[in-house]
């Protein structure tokens, strides 16, 4: 296994600074752990809009 921090450019050649950097976000987000899900409140029911363009409200389908 290699010793390259996560998500460092195996193609680059890493300072000792950047080494340092990339190992310390990394121990930050391991020690945050994974984000809370909220989940959505009061959103459209069905397929999700943006993805096919249009909103409907009580029927009416409007584009934007």
């Amino acid at each position: 296994m290699s010793d390259t921090p996560i998500n460092a450019n195996p193609a680059k050649p890493l300072t000792p600074a950047a080494r340092r950097a990339l190992e310390e976000a990394n121990a930050r987000r391991a020690a945050e752990g994974p984000p809370a899900s909220t989940g959505e409140e009061g959103g459209p029911k069905g397929p999700e809009p943006t993805r096919f363009g249009d909103w409907e409200r009580k029927g009416v389908a409007v584009d934007f």
